[in-house]
């Protein structure tokens, strides 16, 4: 019966690995459609000042910081990371109670 609990477990995981890649390729998709319009409409009303940059560049940043959550190369808050905050705060939960 342990078994079944495990292999729904992994299946749970693996669909929410698939949902959050797909969340990924969406955003990724409407930046891609969306940033050639920011650029149109940057070049026909002030093309003197190519402010479109910083929107390429920040949108960027983010669709950067959401593929490397969805593929798991966070090198900052990756598994390991939840693991020793988790313990962390059990410890010190735990020395709460023992002085309370």
């Amino acid at each position: 019966m342990e078994t079944n609990y495990a292999e729904a477990d992994r299946y749970y995981e693996a669909q929410k690995k698939v949902a959050e890649i797909k969340k990924f390729y969406q955003h990724l998709t409407v930046y891609l459609l969306c940033n050639p319009i920011v650029i149109v409409v940057n070049l026909m009303t002030s093309p003197g000042y190519l402010w479109f940059i910083w929107s390429l560049m920040g949108w960027g940043i983010a669709i950067v910081l959401h593929g490397l959550k969805a593929f798991e190369f966070s090198p900052f808050y990756n598994k390991e990371w939840e693991e020793r905050k988790i313990r962390e705060i059990l410890e010190k939960e735990n020395k709460r109670q023992i002085w309370k």
